[in-house]
């Protein structure tokens, strides 16, 4: 189809569907250009300007976030964050959203999502060494949600298996809101030697920009903008917006990166993937770091499908490529390199120093605008905020009160919910072993990764509650880094940094945005208190299906050290006689947004109590020197179900079972209470162990030898077979998935 002329688009307005608002086109227009931009100009504004790309909507917000301390050497704005782990080490993660093409097309859609974080790991001259997921869908009743779930989990496994990258850890959660709009957020964590650090900078003048990897289709096109508007029944057609991916090319790619970066890094100015919008985004951001200019000759990148125009080429969102900024005269080494790995590796363009980005195709100039308009020069659009009724609505409710006849058959009912039961049938899909570092993998609160040739390790977790957040974003917010804290030291390991995917609605909706605002408030306080520095993230709004948004649903990707390899914990109690701790704040009725509330209403609601975030740090810390010292056999964190359900799934697959007896009602056992952890010590150090918690430490029972789980409260006892509950947890997805209902 014959390309609109300049006149042609401001008159039929092409741009509004490309997610370029009339009041941003005129202000390109008048003010930035003082022309008319041709087609090629248009699409690379439009893309640019995405909230993906850009976040216009979501940068007043970002800034709330702490991003510095004594361990962070890179924070946000480069491909991922980095952080000093000693001994001249780092490790180095991101998170990325792609919940969109997963919607359209479930398992290209999961497996580029996990393609394109792998690349920001390497493109910063680590190695990837584990990948963690965080998902979102419906409830398993709905036989979209079935095909999706099935879709998304082999997306992953099929990538990330044949990548032979780990996938170590992740959750899982189920609710109505999903149903039309699930979250695939993929984190990956790589580890590297500080000394081969990238950054993703085109700069000197007659520098080479070479373009290296697989070649240039029309999948992705407008993927960015995809990503940037509501979705619906109409979109879940548009597959032209999803990358299809290719994990043995991007494993060629990988290797020869790395070999590039580690080896020759003298060759090398910068290194950037080629991630949302392609070749436009890497290259003008490129060069917008460095404060250079571009010419680059489009007819030279390497197409796979004829009479591709520069439009496409910019715009297409093909994957397993990265562009390169290369010093003059090493050109044709960097190419031999690549072509030992059998991958293309061309000299698109050249780096200028008048701050131009120039496009060329077959010697015709279609684009001649200054860097600065596509990466600086976006309009920050303010956003109004509302408090949602609900909120002011359930401060005024009554606080709801479960109904727990018999405490035994909640619990057996809870293990079974989707949310909890057991997702070995998904994450069996994966291989969490390849490499041989995986110390703990899959079902613990924590991935843990030893260091090869150090005695250190990294715990890492993703953790989002989206419910929490839907009652109340602040509180919400906080909850959700308490819970990844709370997963990596009951591995053993200081929570060191985290990463994040912000996923929410339409925020041009004021309560959608006031949602995002607090939400993320929320979270940068327990930040601040925790000292664990947001390095890099994602922004994914309008996770919309037909007018219906998601609950907000912030992922908090966190990483810990484990310094001593000799003081991992594992959730799994070890031996019989062993004391049993329960280590936190006073149980509370926290019922708001739970799984009991869940279970019995089918429905969210209510008021969330303040979460006591310095008290929580505190004795957090305690707990973990008590690790470090090797006072722990074992640690569990409460989360969803409350202690009943910790309680059993820390006797699962133990052979062992426990004599509990708690100062608590029936109903209480069920409470989520944030920051909790069930802990098991050895006899011979009680005293140690409740000298160093002294008011923050319950001894509540010891580990037995029956296999038995024995509950006392204050107004039930109960005693449960720990083989009779695992089964049902373990069974409850595979029956719901098998299930025509």
């Amino acid at each position: 189809m014959a390309e609109l002329t300049p006149k042609e688009i401001q008159t039929l307005k092409p741009y509004l569907e490309w997610g370029l608002t009339q009041k941003e086109y005129d202000y390109i227009c008048d003010k930035l250009l003082h022309r008319l931009p041709n087609y090629t100009e248009t699409g690379l504004f439009a893309v640019m300007w995405s909230e993906h790309c850009s976040y216009k909507k979501s940068k007043p917000v970002l800034r709330l976030f702490p991003n510095k301390n004594e361990r962070v050497l890179q924070g946000p704005g480069e491909g991922a964050g980095i952080v000093d782990i000693g001994d001249d080490l780092a490790v180095v993660f991101k998170a990325e959203s792609h919940n969109h093409p997963s919607a359209v097309e479930p398992y290209e859609g999961a497996a580029t999502g996990v393609g394109g974080i792998l690349r920001d790991i390497f493109s910063m001259g680590a190695r990837p060494i584990a990948s963690l997921d965080s998902l979102h869908f419906g409830e398993l009743t709905d036989e979209r949600t079935k095909y999706l779930v099935n879709g998304v989990v082999a997306g992953i496994g099929g990538y990330g298996n044949c990548m032979g990258i780990p996938t170590v850890g992740g959750e899982m959660t189920f609710d109505d809101c999903y149903r039309g709009n699930c979250l695939v957020n993929a984190m990956s964590v790589g580890l590297m030697e500080q000394k081969d650090m990238q950054k993703g900078r085109a700069a000197g003048v007659g520098n080479a920009v070479i373009y290296v990897g697989a070649k240039t289709g029309r999948d992705g096109i407008h993927g960015a903008t995809f990503a940037s508007s509501d979705f619906s029944d109409e979109k879940e057609t548009q597959r032209s917006a999803v990358q299809v991916g290719n994990p043995f090319m991007e494993k060629l790619l990988m290797e020869a990166c790395l070999k590039l970066t580690h080896e020759h890094a003298d060759w090398l100015v910068g290194i950037q993937d080629m991630g949302a919008a392609g070749i436009a985004s890497s290259s003008c951001e490129m060069a917008s770091k460095a404060g250079s200019g571009l010419v680059l000759e489009l007819e030279k990148v390497p197409q796979r499908e004829t009479e591709m125009t520069p439009y496409e080429i910019m715009l297409s969102e093909s994957q397993e490529r990265m562009l390169l900024c290369v010093r003059k005269g090493y050109e044709e080494n960097v190419i031999k390199l690549f072509k030992e790995f059998d991958l293309e590796a061309v000299v698109i363009g050249r780096v200028t120093d008048d701050g131009q980005y120039v496009l060329k195709h077959h010697g015709e100039v279609v684009t001649d605008i200054p860097v600065t308009t596509l990466t600086d020069d976006v309009l920050e659009e303010p956003s109004a905020e509302q408090m949602p009724k609900r909120l002011k609505e359930a401060k005024e409710m009554a606080p709801w009160t479960p109904d727990v006849t018999d405490a035994k058959q909640t619990l057996l009912a809870l293990l079974q919910q989707p949310t909890i039961a057991s997702k070995e049938m998904f994450t069996q899909t994966y291989d969490s072993q390849v490499r041989t570092s995986t110390v703990l993998g899959p079902g613990s609160d924590a991935g843990v990764m030893r260091i090869r040739k150090t005695n250190k390790a990294l715990a890492m977790t993703t953790d989002g509650n989206g419910r929490f957040v839907y009652l109340d974003p602040e509180i919400g917010g906080q909850m959700a880094v308490v819970e990844a804290c709370a997963n990596v030291i009951s591995s053993g390991a200081l929570p060191l940094a985290m990463t994040d995917c912000l996923n929410y609605g339409d925020p041009n909706d004021p309560e959608i945005y006031y949602e995002l605002h607090h939400s993320v408030a929320g979270m940068a306080k327990a930040c601040e208190v925790f000292d664990t520095p947001v390095i890099s993230g994602n922004v994914s709004l309008y996770n919309e299906n037909n007018g219906e948004a998601i609950y907000g649903t912030p992922m908090v990707g966190m990483v810990g050290l484990i310094e001593n390899v000799k003081h991992i914990i594992s959730s799994t109690v070890k031996q019989a006689g062993d004391l049993l701790y329960l280590v936190g704040v006073k149980t509370k009725a926290d019922f708001a947004g739970s799984e009991l509330q869940k279970m019995q209403t089918k429905k969210i609601f209510g008021a969330l109590n303040p979460v006591e975030l310095t008290t929580i740090n505190d004795y957090m810390k305690k707990l973990l020197t008590t690790m470090q010292t090797g006072l722990v056999q074992s640690s569990h964190d409460a989360s969803e179900g409350g202690l009943g359900v910790c309680l059993a799934e820390t006797l699962f697959g133990s052979g062992l079972g426990a004599s509990v007896e708690l100062d608590l009602t029936k109903e209480l056992l069920f409470s989520e209470t944030a920051g909790r952890f069930v802990v098991s010590v050895s006899p011979k150090d009680q005293v140690a162990f409740e000298t160093a918690l002294g008011e923050f430490a319950t001894k509540i029972g010891e580990v037995t030898a029956t296999e038995n789980l024995a509950v006392t409260l204050t107004d039930e006892n109960f005693s449960v077979p720990v083989a009779t509950a695992q089964k049902l947890w373990e069974e409850a997805i595979p029956c719901l998935m098998k299930s025509k209902d």
